[in-house]
């Protein structure tokens, strides 16, 4: 690994502490849920970044899991948080 490789791979780090402060103060849970998509998506580039220096191919298959599984997160917190929909089990448990 060269060292422009390992300083992008400190910058990125650094990022995640930063949504890892954002996690921790909020202030709403919308905040809260992108600072988590802050993750996910630093992950995936940390992944990549270390699969492409150091040659690891399943490394890079980790990667694209997991930047698909970021992306069905998100879409999830969208249409339960944001529209309002109700979780099917909260009604589920307020109908007994």
């Amino acid at each position: 690994m060269n060292d422009w490789t390992a300083a992008l791979a400190l910058f990125l780090l650094l990022n995640l502490v930063a949504g890892l402060a954002r996690v921790w103060r909020g202030p709403t849970p919308a905040d809260r849920i992108l600072a988590a998509q802050l993750f996910g998506t630093t992950g995936v580039a940390i992944m990549a970044l270390l699969a492409d220096a150091l040659d690891i191919t399943s490394l890079r298959d980790v990667a694209l899991v997991l930047a698909a599984l970021a992306a069905v997160a998100m879409v999830v917190f969208v249409r339960r948080v944001w529209t309002g929909q109700p979780d099917p089990e909260e009604a589920a448990d307020a109908g007994r």
